[in-house]
Parts: C-alpha cells; sequence; structure tokens
C-alpha cells in the first residue's frame, strides 16, 4: 500500500555522540520504504555539496573554532541544506529523515558552548525560516556511554574530542528541549539493542504519521 503525503513529514533525529542516529536512520528509512513511502535520507551538517564542504571543516579536529564562527557555519549548513533537500523532498511528499536538525545547534551551541540562547534561536530562524520538523526523535544516552561507542570506532572528530562535561551539557540541553515541546520532540531509551530502540522509533513515527497507516510488518 502506498501512503499519500501531499506535503511530505519531516523526521529528525536527535542526540549525543555515539547514540546511534545513522544506524537508526538507516533502519528506519527501510521500514517505510516497505510500507510504500517515498523517503529521504539525509544529515546535517551534510547533505548538500556545499553542506559536505562545510562538514568537513566543522569536524576536522585539527581546526580551532571560535564558538560564534561554529555557529554560523552550522547555520549555513542548515539554510543551504532546507533549500536545496528538505524543502523539494517534502514538496514532493516525501518523508524526510534527517540526522540532526536545528534542535543540535541549540543544544551544542546554547547549553554546550554556553553561548546565548537566544543568538542561537535567531540564527536557527535564519536558517530555517521558522519550518520546524513534523517529528523528532531524541535518542537518550548517558555520555559516558555514548563517548565509549565512540571510542571503539577510532579517531574521534573536532565534536567527539570535547570534554565530558560539555557532552553532559549537549545532553541537558537535548532534554530541556525535549521538555518545551513535548509534542514535537519525544524521547526514545538508546541504551538498549537496536531491535528494541527501532521497534520504538517506528511505532512513533507511524503514529504522527496518523490515521489508516499501515502498521509495522
Amino acid at each position: 500500500m502506498l501512503a499519500n503525503l501531499s506535503k511530505g513529514f519531516f523526521i529528525t533525529l536527535e542526540g549525543i555522540e555515539g547514540s546511534g542516529k545513522s544506524t537508526q536512520q538507516q533502519l528506519l528509512a527501510k521500514a517505510l520504504t516497505e510500507l510504500g513511502f517515498a523517503v529521504l535520507t539525509t544529515r546535517e551538517p551534510g547533505g548538500t555539496a556545499l553542506g559536505e564542504r562545510i562538514r568537513e571543516l566543522l569536524l576536522d579536529p585539527s581546526w580551532l573554532i571560535a564558538p560564534a564562527a561554529e555557529l554560523l557555519l552550522y547555520a549555513a549548513d542548515r539554510a543551504q541544506h532546507l533549500a536545496m533537500m528538505v524543502e523539494p523532498a517534502l514538496s514532493e511528499g516525501k518523508v524526510v529523515i534527517c540526522d540532526r536538525h536545528a534542535d543540535s545547534l541549540l543544544a551544542y551551541q546554547a547549553f554546550g558552548r554556553d553561548l546565548p540562547r537566544q543568538l542561537v534561536e535567531t540564527a536557527n530562524q535564519l536558517a530555517t525560516g521558522g519550518r520546524a520538523p513534523d517529528l523528532t526523535l531524541l535518542l537518550d544516552l548517558d555520555p559516558v556511554l555514548g563517548l565509549a561507542r565512540v571510542e571503539t570506532r577510532g579517531n574521534r572528530d573536532r565534536m567527539e574530542n570535547e570534554t565530558l562535561a560539555f557532552h553532559r551539557r549537549v545532553r541537558a540541553g537535548f532534554l530541556a528541549i525535549a521538555a518545551e515541546a513535548p509534542r514535537r520532540v519525544k524521547i526514545i531509551a538508546a541504551n538498549r539493542s537496536i531491535a528494541a530502540i527501532q521497534q520504538d522509533l517506528a511505532l512513533e513515527v507511524l503514529r504522527h504519521l496518523g490515521p489508516g497507516t499501515p502498521g509495522p510488518k
């Protein structure tokens, strides 16, 4: 059965480093595709040719980037990504699943870097034009466990190299955002098996896609 979404559906996956977003994104996309949805998977930073170049700069551990410069680079990536990838896909009725979006800017730059929250929100507003995700799935995990997972992958990128205290502030930021927007942001415990997490994600997504949507196979 092919599900018809005239205005598309914008899903974002958020969480600290090592929370499993990339893995869950691919599994969720596969499940929705099998149910007949047209799906686009993408990521921030990245997702466009310009964005991938910005991503290289932002995650390169050899760069020392001032917090304000970091904020503006992420915002520039987001503006390009929405204009070139997300909005066109939504206009075609696709389900867009994005690994990180505006909530990451707030959690990392306002809570993690301690930049003024109003400044970060203004940068997000400029980048997004007010477009908010239809649903945000927050994969919540203790930073100690998240960073231990990162360690098994090899070399850390610039953000993964931040201190444990930084990552704890980021997690607190995500949880604060979820508390402020409980209808949009759904917290998913990420300290469980991949299969258990994926089941909860799929059920949450199908619940928000509306009545009449085919259930998980």
